[in-house]
């Protein structure tokens, strides 16, 4: 029996709260480089439980698909000391997606987790039992690392080799499913073994066959190595392009590669991640949104930016005065792994050019007149949908439409209440346009995404 597809392409929607700053001097991926404002006095504590109960919750009326939660494994250092810049503290992800999944119903629960620093059958099964516990709305958002500053907190070190990361991650996922799949749907339990270049495990998963199967996998790389990665084995992409023309060519690219893995365009969701401003008027929002830039760019944000890219102590530059007269020095080091060595900046994405980088900047401060800070806040990218929130459902509808996205990963500037205003305002015009759902068709996440339950393989041991 064939199923009736809607008139209009359905918009996907999830949510990333609690961002990490990770600037590489180029323009920046919403939640990961846009610092939450902490300072506001509607900010909350981003280790209570009680705020991550209220975003999801907020998620889960609004009828996201899932909440995303990101991860950290090391505070970042600034010339030798923790970045006080930083949130402080990151709970494990999957231990606070354990206690959402009792208070929330059909919202998904996305954990990010390194595939660096773990091993296949212990995060197989802690991931499986999240799934157990959710009813089947677990995810995994697969994340790599190769440096050995982050390596230096576990007893390996930063012993994996950058051009090693997907080659490890693709079979590390791969093997996570020879674990999950090792038990019939009936729920028999059969011995599993995966030989591999860097695995060798053999034995019994202990956690029956999840309800969903396999929990959603999400990744977020975008060179050409993390692209045919989500082509081979990804469900969801969490994108960066922030622009229609940009997004419709990496939505192309990606879907374009799925045929080589005997897959089809709807088994991958590309959904960037966004941030908005809202406003009764055009002028109002975009008033807002140059308040929020302001905020979230400090003066000591703006000097740690600058001396991200030019290498150097810029601690005796005025953020109101002028970009520096110099140039920075080459980088010799091509990888954008951060220098474990360096004593200026650890835990941070090193910029990839800083000499075009520098120069550019250096043109829209003399164009435009700006200082240090007001360059930075110019240049970091700004929020991606600003205005009423009739013409951002208009926005967010076209990129769907025209193949831009399948939806986004919204990151909220506020938390814990960032999302209210986007749930209350937006969501009922994306309702109206016929383009959002309206209820919940499904339990699972993979119903949300309408994604295909995995099929059942027989393993051999």
């Amino acid at each position: 029996m064939s199923v009736r597809k809607p008139a209009v392409k359905q918009i996907h929607l999830a949510a990333l709260p609690h961002s990490r700053p990770r600037s590489s001097g180029e323009t920046p991926v919403p939640g990961v480089d846009n610092p939450t404002v902490w300072a506001d006095p509607r900010a909350r504590s981003q280790i209570e439980f009680a705020s991550f109960e209220h975003l999801a919750r907020t998620a889960e009326r609004g009828l996201f698909d899932f909440l995303l939660l990101a991860e950290g494994l090391r505070l970042r250092e600034h010339k030798g000391r923790i970045h006080d810049l930083d949130v402080v503290g990151r709970p494990e992800s999957i231990t606070v997606l354990n206690a959402l999944a009792a208070v929330t119903e059909r919202i998904g629960l996305a954990a990010t987790v390194d595939a660096t620093f773990n091993e296949p059958y212990e995060l197989a099964r802690r991931l499986a039992t999240l799934d157990h516990l959710s009813g089947g709305r677990a995810a995994w958002n697969v994340v790599t690392s190769s440096d050995a500053f982050t390596g230096a907190n576990f007893r390996r070190g930063g012993f994996l080799d950058r051009a090693d990361r997907y080659p490890r991650t693709a079979e590390f996922v791969a093997a996570a499913r020879e674990l999950w799949d090792s038990w019939t749907p009936e729920g028999a339990s059969r011995p599993f073994a995966h030989r591999g270049r860097h695995f060798d495990i053999a034995g019994e998963f202990t956690v029956p066959r999840s309800p969903q199967g396999h929990p959603v996998v999400i990744q977020a790389g975008d060179s050409g190595a993390g692209r045919e990665f989500a082509a081979s084995s990804a469900d969801v992409v969490f994108a960066r392009h922030g622009t229609l023309e940009a997004g419709r060519a990496f939505y192309a690219d990606v879907k374009g590669r799925l045929a080589a893995y005997g897959r089809e365009p709807e088994d991958l969701k590309i959904m960037p991640g966004v941030t908005f401003v809202l406003g009764d008027t055009a002028a109002e929002a975009q008033e807002r949104a140059a308040e929020i830039r302001w905020r979230q760019i400090s003066p000591q944000h703006a000097i740690l930016t600058l001396e991200q890219i030019w290498g150097v102590d810029l601690s005796d530059h005025d953020p109101d005065g002028p970009l520096p007269a110099f140039d920075p020095d080459p980088d010799p080091d091509p990888d954008p792994d951060p220098d474990p060595d360096s004593g200026l900046v650890q835990g941070r994405v090193k910029a990839v050019d800083p000499r075009a980088i520098a120069e550019k900047w250096r043109a829209l401060s003399h164009e435009k007149g700006l200082s240090i800070r007001q360059t930075v806040i110019e240049a970091t990218g700004r929020q991606s949908f600003i205005g009423t929130p009739e013409a951002v459902a208009a926005e967010l509808e076209e990129f769907v439409r025209t193949d831009a996205a399948d939806g986004f990963i919204l990151v909220p500037h506020l938390a814990p209440g960032g999302l209210d205003e986007f749930v209350d305002r937006v969501v009922p015009l994306l309702q109206e346009r016929g383009a959002y759902r309206t209820h919940y068709t499904g339990t699972t996440l993979r119903s949300h995404l309408g994604l295909v339950d995995p099929p059942t393989e027989e393993l051999i041991p």
